[in-house]
């Protein structure tokens, strides 16, 4: 598969085209069905146009927004105006977050901040004291809330899935999961089997490729780690997974773009060749 990356790209050298600029580019691929996003931490080196432009370049239409782009206390109209901005650059700001959430303040900030930019809903990694809160935050504005889970780095703050569902107990309450794969892997689990057994609480994906399914793992370029990846776009398609998978690039943080254009170009390398 990756032979077949390389040769494309020499292709498209020859015949006088970009091959990092997709934004042109039409097809009819598996993938292009697919919500193929970024998350926002990714490029937190760079500013709102920089990343925009990136994703430009690299035809994902999906991010999800740090308050380090959109402050906790912006305004309405910076709202408004950041959404624009998003929109110039044919991108969707699609969810807020990760926001976390220690004290009951922190709490009714976030759920005053995601109502203010008018999503239904956000990702969140609140501490367990707050988590009734949470919950009733939740039936009070209709705001749903993606648990990211963290895997080794974070043990005593929703590790997993399984802490996910074990904590909150139902799904219908209007908390699920920004399920991260990677940080599942590294923290000893299998995401293909996890995605099939906990279909119905995964609301949102991050994913990389990461060297071992242990805390010593590091993120590389898709392909190049250890994860198996036609194994998790399977176990996608056999639930139906509609939402947005993020790519999720913490190493290379002042030159991420290479690593992402990689990642983004051998997932739909696995989408378009998975039947």
């Amino acid at each position: 598969m990756k032979r077949f990356v390389v040769l494309t790209i020499l292709v498209s050298l020859l015949c006088g085209a970009n091959p990092l600029d997709l934004s042109a580019q039409g097809s009819v691929h598996k993938s292009d069905g697919s919500h193929i996003g970024a998350a926002g931490y990714t490029f937190r080196k760079f500013s709102i146009d920089q990343t925009l432009e990136s994703l430009r370049r690299l035809g994902i239409k999906y991010l999800s927004i740090k308050d380090f782009w959109l402050p906790l206390d912006a305004t309405v109209e910076d709202m408004a105006a950041f959404r624009d901005k998003c929109a110039s650059y044919g991108v969707d700001p699609y969810i807020l977050g990760p926001i976390y959430m220690s004290t009951p303040e922190q709490v009714e900030e976030a759920f005053a901040y995601v109502q203010r930019f008018g999503s239904e809903m956000f990702i969140g990694v609140p501490s367990y004291d707050v988590l009734d809160l949470v919950v009733r935050k939740v039936r009070e504005t209709g705001i749903k809330m993606a648990i990211h889970t963290h895997g080794p780095d974070l043990p005593d703050l929703f590790p997993d899935i399984r802490v996910v569902v074990e904590k909150v107990g139902d799904p219908t309450l209007g908390i699920g999961c920004c399920m991260d794969l990677a940080h599942s892997y590294r923290y000893g689990q299998d995401p293909a089997r996890d995605i099939r057994k906990y279909a119905k609480w995964i609301w949102d994906i991050h994913i990389k490729d990461v060297t071992l399914p242990s805390k010593a793992g590091v993120a590389k370029e898709m392909g190049r780690g250890g994860m198996d990846i036609p194994a998790i776009v399977k176990s996608l398609r056999r639930i139906g997974y509609k939402g947005v998978i993020s790519i999720e690039y913490e190493a290379d943080e002042d030159d991420p773009l290479p690593a992402v254009a990689e990642t983004a170009g051998y997932l739909r390398g696995v989408m378009d060749g998975i039947k």
